[in-house]
């Protein structure tokens, strides 16, 4: 078995808790901004001591509404400044956080909530508690419900008046590093979900041992903008990241106003998954050809990439500096102006994103670390940070954290990061943690001799045609989607003759495209999906696919489907990643048409 391990920069205190930073932060830097919240339309600074005096307030709410120290508390929210009061205020109050996308089913939430025995929810808005109201007789513990827009955070402030600070004292000694922080439940692209046991000391270590890599970029003088959910194990993760590290919070629910809100808020860092990277690239593209400069903006993409290749073989030669200086007045200062001017460096995770990709944009100035991590592994695993960067894989390890190779190519993962286990769920936890505490990650990889880690595929989603060739449909999905008219791809062929393909059209994307090519830009993804030029883009996007792969994996066969995938329809988690057998059970005839001779 093929093993690497970073040894360990920081061991988590038995006595240590996630609340502990913010009243260190209060205590000594009360006065310094830690986060900025939308007003109005305005950002407004808050400072550390303006943050502790409102979760304590929402934590005195919590202890006067009878939330006991270790009961299950929901969070349902859109990414907002009130979901990190409460996630500390539930932390505060010794209880433990329960999160829920805020987009989630009244079945889905039934589920969260009996399985975890919460006692009480904190909801965003009135529709998310009338589904939590018709849900109720399946979640018996379930007492309270505060809604955040019928404000919850005074509401709960003022019914904690007379709770004394003693009280909160009291709660804070009963956690610990072993202490359970969080149930999140696992997306699950099938079956129910299963709630990952996260403790204090797994975010201690997640965070002491990995977010010190970043912290050229995380630091005091730092400003992060979240825009994924909170509900999402890595967007939490770098919110308590931040805290601790002290750099200044923002957050916007809407990623429709990204872009102004970047220039607003002008962060040092953000977080995305690598769609918004992707879109950012197809829309300057897409922009730069509108206005006639296509060209330019190509010859520049590709100065940016060799520029940024050359930095891994002893540097760019001088004709190679002279154009990337030129390109970086002409078109990189405008990209890096897009996402708000000051921004050094990104995270991405979630899918790979592409050698060329993550060439680019270091080549423009802002470098984006790719990752890789699981829920049940208190998101990152490992990581690319300045100090040890290669493109085109997911970083070493985490200092404290260890790799391994299966014989059979799966990935395993051990080191204060792994989750404590499955909640209520004994024989699933024995199935992913092995008796020399291996998490079993499910997904297939290697590990080169640097120690940098590379995935090449997920072990349940091996397709083996009927000639018995085995597909990783993952290579050929993401370079697909990487195409600026594509938003979704997902491969097929297993048990069948050759590798096929269903894809969807970008709606986003489409009206610009179309401008370019003088065509209308009302029609929609149904009227053009058997429109030649946008097949013509289509074959070009699968023919770039298929360099990746041998003949025998290539895609002979693919067709456009009249709608695209989203988590409306249930075909997306909310962590936008593909739930198969629902694609697959909803668009069968659609697969068995590529089959039909």
């Amino acid at each position: 078995m093929r093993e690497f391990s970073v040894p360990v920069r920081t061991e988590v205190a038995p006595d240590a808790a996630l609340t502990d930073m913010i009243f260190t932060n209060a205590r000594q830097y009360g006065s310094e901004v830690g986060l900025r919240r939308r007003v109005d339309g305005q950002w407004r600074d808050v400072t550390w001591q303006e943050f502790l005096d409102q979760v304590t307030g929402v934590a005195k709410g919590l202890v006067a509404a009878g939330v006991a120290a270790g009961d299950r508390v929901g969070l349902q929210a859109k990414t907002r400044y009130e979901w990190t009061v409460f996630d500390y205020a539930i932390w505060t109050a010794g209880a433990v956080v329960v999160p829920i996308y805020e987009t989630s089913s009244a079945d889905q939430v039934a589920w969260i909530l009996s399985d975890s025995g919460a006692t009480a929810i904190v909801v965003e808005r009135e529709e998310h508690a009338t589904a939590v109201d018709s849900v109720r007789d399946q979640a018996p513990e379930l007492r309270s419900v505060y809604v955040i827009e019928d404000d919850a955070v005074g509401t709960l402030t003022q019914a904690g008046r007379d709770v004394p600070d003693s009280e909160l004292e009291a709660r804070r000694k009963t956690l610990g590093a072993e202490s359970l922080a969080t149930l999140i439940y696992t997306s699950g692209t099938t079956g129910r979900p299963k709630g990952c046991e996260l403790t204090h000391g797994n975010f201690l270590f997640e965070i002491d041992n990995g977010i010190t890599l970043l912290d050229r970029f995380m630091g005091v003088q730092g400003s992060l903008l979240l825009f994924i959910p909170l509900a999402h194990v890595l967007a939490r993760v770098l919110q308590v990241g931040a805290i601790k590290n002290r750099t200044v919070i923002g957050h916007t629910p809407d990623v429709k106003n990204l872009v102004e809100d970047l220039g607003e808020f002008k962060p040092t860092f953000v977080l995305a998954v690598p769609r918004v990277f992707e879109k950012v690239f197809n829309s300057a593209k897409a922009k730069a050809e509108g206005d006639g400069k296509g060209k330019i903006f190509d010859k520049a993409a590709q100065v940016a990439i060799d520029w940024s290749r050359a930095q891994d073989n002893g540097g760019a030669g001088l004709g190679l500096k002279v154009q990337h200086a030129l390109f970086d007045k002409l078109v990189y200062g405008k990209l890096r102006a897009a996402l708000g001017g000051r921004c050094l460096g990104a995270i991405s995770g979630g899918a790979p994103l592409g050698e060329r990709l993550g060439h680019f944009f270091r080549g423009i100035g802002v470098t984006v670390f790719e990752g890789y991590g699981l829920t049940e592994t208190t998101a990152a695993a490992s990581v690319n940070h300045d100090a040890a960067l290669k493109i085109g894989t997911v970083g070493q390890p985490l200092p404290g954290v260890s790799f391994a190779v299966a014989d059979d190519g799966e990935l395993l993962i051990r080191g204060g990061i792994v989750m404590r286990g499955y909640w209520k769920n004994e024989d699933a936890t024995k199935e992913a943690i092995d008796a020399d505490g291996w998490f079993h990650t499910g997904d297939l990889g290697e590990i080169d001799n640097e120690g940098f880690v590379k995935i090449t595929g997920r072990k349940k989603e091996i397709l083996v045609t009927a000639g018995g060739k085995n597909v990783a449909p993952a290579v050929l999905e993401d370079r697909i989607r990487a195409h600026r008219l594509v938003s979704q791809c997902i491969v097929v062929g297993d048990q069948r003759p050759f590798i096929a393909a269903l894809i969807t059209l970008d709606e986003e994307a489409l009206p610009q495209w179309l401008q370019s090519k003088g065509k209308d830009a009302g029609l929609t993804a149904d009227q053009l999906r058997e429109d030649p030029e946008v097949l013509a883009e289509i074959e070009a996007a699968v023919k770039d696919a298929n360099k990746a792969v041998s003949q025998a994996e290539a895609i002979k066969k693919w067709t456009v489907l009249a709608t695209d995938f989203t988590e409306d329809n249930g075909m997306l988690t909310p962590s936008l990643k593909l739930k198969r057998n629902v694609v697959l059970k909803e668009f069968g005839s659609e697969v068995d048409a590529l089959y039909t001779r």
